[in-house]
């Protein structure tokens, strides 16, 4: 068989299994399979394929058919123009989320020190240091397997970050302080994960997704919390659902932070909210 012959069984397969980017993912598996590049579909078509490459293929594309995201399979996913290590322990890194990352740059001065929550993956945090100057950070993740999984980023992108397993704040010692406090939480209500695709019902953690009934709890404790490990000044940055821009906001204000601000996403979406921290709220 050949390569042009192995792409489009390869897209059949995906097509006749509902999938809406069948084109897409048959080409991207390929190309991750063969160490090739789209221009080889159009130059070297007429290539014939090694067995071995022809089985691992349609291994691949018979998974994909089941729903297993793309990135699992690869255990690859770029964000930011890095690429990271990725797979079925974190909440695969998105788009969306790169929103988040360039509204931090936007706060973010050298020598700063930043509290990822939530971090999954890492790309967040890493993708900050990766775009600053003598930036540290701190990645919390109550997942020991996704801690393990931003520390092999960590190396690979040869960027110093320190991971602690914690629920949120629990084992962050009060003395250290940050400037800078961006998270992705858990966001998606309870009652919504079941109605979800399902490359994301049944194969992202359930840790990374559930946000409790209103969806808001993440919100909620963070920002509760945060107070005694922040500096003057610093910023409170989370991605949101596109319905709890209000919310999060008002959650921002009972706690007395400042310059609170509603970020879109390119569709249009509310994507972020972004507060600045000036002193302690007394009780």
């Amino acid at each position: 068989m050949n390569y042009r012959d192995l792409y489009l069984h390869g897209q059949k397969v995906l097509s006749d299994a509902g999938l809406a980017e069948a084109d897409l993912d048959a080409r991207l598996l390929l190309e991750w399979i063969c160490h090739t590049t789209r221009h080889d579909l159009f130059v070297h078509g007429d290539r014939e394929m090694e067995e071995e490459a022809v089985i691992r293929y349609q291994t691949a594309i018979t998974q994909r058919a089941a729903r297993i995201p793309l990135q699992h399979i690869t255990g690859l996913q770029e964000f930011m123009g890095l690429e990271f290590f990725t797979g079925p322990q974190v909440l695969t890194p998105r788009q969306d989320t790169e929103i988040l990352v360039e509204t931090a740059m936007k706060h973010l001065h050298d020598g700063m020190k930043i509290l990822d929550m939530c971090t999954g993956s890492g790309c967040i945090l890493l993708s900050l240091l990766n775009f600053s100057n003598n930036c540290s950070g701190v990645g919390v993740d109550l997942s020991s397997e996704a801690l393990t999984l931003a520390a092999k980023n960590s190396e690979k992108l040869e960027l110093n970050a320190e991971w602690l397993k914690s629920d949120l704040f629990s084992e962050l010692e009060v003395e250290e302080k940050f400037d800078l406090l961006v998270s992705n939480p858990p966001y998606i209500r309870t009652e919504e994960i079941n109605s979800l695709m399902p490359e994301v019902k049944d194969h992202e953690p359930l840790m990374a997704l559930d946000g409790k009934e209103d969806g808001l709890y993440f919100y909620r404790e963070i920002i509760r919390q945060a107070p005694p490990y922040l500096n003057r000044g610093a910023w409170i940055l989370f991605e949101i659902g596109h319905d709890q821009g209000e919310e999060v906001s008002r959650l921002m204000q009972e706690q007395g932070l400042w310059e609170i601000s509603i970020i879109r996403d390119y569709a249009g979406c509310d994507r972020v909210v972004a507060g600045v921290f000036l002193e302690e709220k007394n009780v």
